[in-house]
């Protein structure tokens, strides 16, 4: 399995007890979707290796206490602190307005106009505002993620209508005395 073809899903954060049990803390706002994971991948010195689950509960709304098939204590020692992934392939369908951030790499974003206001080349999710950026002849844009300016999500066409404020493309579009 190739860390391209996955989703971060969280970090095994401990251990738990005594008999080999870990921490799994879910980076996901919908926990709920993962209370039957037979297998995780955890990313060890830059590789997927599957891990089997035993048995899990809930240790905390986001948090999985988990008991791996067969597991050694160096098997757990190797997976405390790390990264843990799964297949795109399982990640539930959305539909309507509602999206993942890597399924729409590559839309254009389009305004009320369908005037296109640029390709989305990356999401930037490390901030409190989430934001596109986008790339329109070369220049760079930032669009923030706002629920509400979001109209249309169209999967088959690959573009997102949004519902921007006026002037927010002015600020990138509109050529500065010292481009001039």
């Amino acid at each position: 399995m190739r860390k391209e073809d996955c989703y971060f899903l969280g970090k095994i954060t401990r251990r738990h007890g005594l008999s080999g049990n870990v921490i799994l803390k879910l980076d996901t706002d919908q926990p709920e979707l993962y209370n039957k994971l037979e297998s995780i991948f955890v990313e060890i010195n830059g590789l997927l290796v599957p891990f089997f689950i035993e048995k899990l509960s809930w240790s905390k709304s986001d948090a999985l206490n988990i008991s791996f098939k067969n597991s050694s204590e160096a098997m757990v020692d190797q997976a405390l602190g790390k990264s843990v992934y799964l297949p795109l392939a399982t990640l539930p369908k959305l539909s309507g307005k509602q999206f993942y951030y890597h399924e729409v790499i590559g839309f254009n974003v389009l305004d009320e106009q369908n005037t296109i206001c640029g390709e989305i080349e990356s999401v930037n999710d490390q901030t409190a505002q989430h934001y596109f950026l986008l790339r329109l002849n070369g220049k760079e844009i930032v669009v923030p993620i706002i629920k509400d300016w979001i109209l249309e999500v169209n999967r088959e066409e690959k573009f997102i209508k949004m519902q921007l404020p006026e002037g927010l493309m002015d600020v990138f579009l509109v050529p500065s005395k010292k481009d001039e």
